[in-house]
């Protein structure tokens, strides 16, 4: 254990209070923060000082940030805790029941919410009391709940974005009993059956040379199943970390489940550049599983090229993976700035490649969704569905449908929308 020299603090601390009430706020928002690293803090800020609030963010982050997933919720605490105090109005009303033209105009951004709860710390937000009428008459209204959804109905639908800590971790143990089972695929194979459909010519002859050439019994044969591979995709740049890390969650649950029909499952990951994170899924923890994944995977929350994800992925693993007639989810936003043409291309021969190819795109969660970015144009015609991937209910549709081949999900209104723009 480091040992620590005597700090020397003014008579009125108050920065150094300030310091570690935010530290309390991020360990509530769910940073791992000891006491080791308050005092780190405190000593950086009084070693570096500052004279913009830029250099005093940046000496806090170096002291409590050590893991990409981390930088979104300390963005967030920081802008709520130091910035402004009209803010305390805006937590307390997303901690209050959203009631339509109550509610405000501007929804939770990303970590908001959890960094809302983490500065409340248990603080009860008061519903305002309702005033008397003019004429001073009690007007009494009655709410009928009787058909509002559960508290888990609730969770199914809300976006993984805008999900608090508790709500996260609630929607990670939902995910874990979910499954995505798939029909076997017709094979020519056969296997012995006491009442196949089949006769099996060459077992019952071979029963009936063994018997001196009298045939005493035919026997028969159904076809064999086959099971087909199930390959995912995954983009974990910074515009798709948090969605990214709980499907993985989602990945990790099928990884280990047995019976749900999947030969293989394989998993890779993509911002910058592919990574092969099949094995680390293998690992029954969950928590250690994504941890060595999340270690492997270098470029977690950074930028995104697509395209050339995605020929690395043709040239090195495609013929490796995609036998047996595999299953690719393809799980990104689309938005990449690399030449469409190319996309393209590499997008038309991963569908080549593949039994299917189902797009899972968060975006979708917006009714006003339209592909205007040229990434989404050059990829869309190259899948077989394209569906909504921000929330359980969406998973949950898509274990519905992940075996029907006539499901297109929202490509074909989409593609008639590229058509007529």
């Amino acid at each position: 254990m480091p040992e620590y020299a005597p700090l020397v603090l003014p008579e009125n601390p108050r920065l150094a209070q300030n310091i570690i009430h935010f530290a309390r706020a991020l360990r509530k928002a769910g940073l791992p923060i000891g006491p080791g690293r308050v005092i780190d803090a405190v000593r950086a800020v009084e070693a570096a000082g500052f004279t913009e609030k830029r250099d005093f963010y940046w000496t806090l982050h170096a002291c409590f940030v050590n893991r990409p997933e981390h930088r979104a919720v300390f963005a967030q605490v920081f802008r709520l805790y130091w910035r402004d105090p009209r803010y305390l109005e805006h937590m307390m009303s997303m901690m209050l029941p959203a009631i339509r033209g109550v509610q405000e105009e501007r929804s939770a951004q990303a970590a908001e919410k959890r960094a809302a709860e983490a500065l409340l710390d248990g603080i009860q937000p008061e519903l305002p009391e309702p005033e008397p009428d003019k004429e001073g008459e009690e007007t009494l209204i009655e709410v009928d709940a009787s058909l509002t959804m559960s508290a888990e109905e609730k969770l199914k639908t809300l976006d993984f974005e805008q999900m608090s800590t508790e709500e996260v971790a609630r929607a990670k143990r939902m995910l874990a009993r979910l499954s995505l089972p798939v029909k076997p695929i017709p094979s020519r194979r056969k296997q012995a059956a006491v009442l196949g459909p089949r006769i099996d010519r060459a077992r019952t002859l071979r029963a009936a040379m063994r018997q001196g050439g009298e045939m005493h019994s035919i026997a028969r044969a159904e076809p064999r199943p086959r099971w087909p591979n199930l390959v995912v995709l995954c983009d974990i740049s910074g515009s798709m970390s948090q969605y990214s890390r709980i499907i993985l969650h989602f990945l990790h649950a099928v990884s280990n489940a047995k019976g749900q029909g999947w030969a293989k499952v394989h998993a890779f990951t993509f911002g910058t550049r592919l990574t092969n994170v099949t094995r680390h899924l293998k690992t029954r923890d969950v928590d250690a599983a994504l941890k060595s994944a999340g270690a492997e995977a270098q470029d977690w929350e950074g930028g995104t090229r697509i395209g050339a994800c995605l020929h690395a992925f043709n040239r090195d693993w495609s013929r490796r993976v995609m036998g047996q007639g595999a299953v690719v989810l393809l799980i990104t936003d689309g938005l990449d700035r690399d030449d469409p043409g190319a996309l393209a291309a590499e997008m038309e021969r991963l569908h080549l490649s593949s039994r299917r190819l189902i797009w899972l795109n968060p975006l979708l969660r917006w009714s006003e969704f339209a592909p205007k970015a040229r990434g989404i144009r050059a990829m869309l015609p190259h899948v077989d569905s394209f569906r909504a991937g921000h929330s359980i209910a969406s998973l949950e549709e898509l274990a519905e449908v992940i075996s029907r081949p006539d499901d297109v999900g929202e490509k074909a209104r989409l593609m008639a929308a590229i058509r007529e723009g």
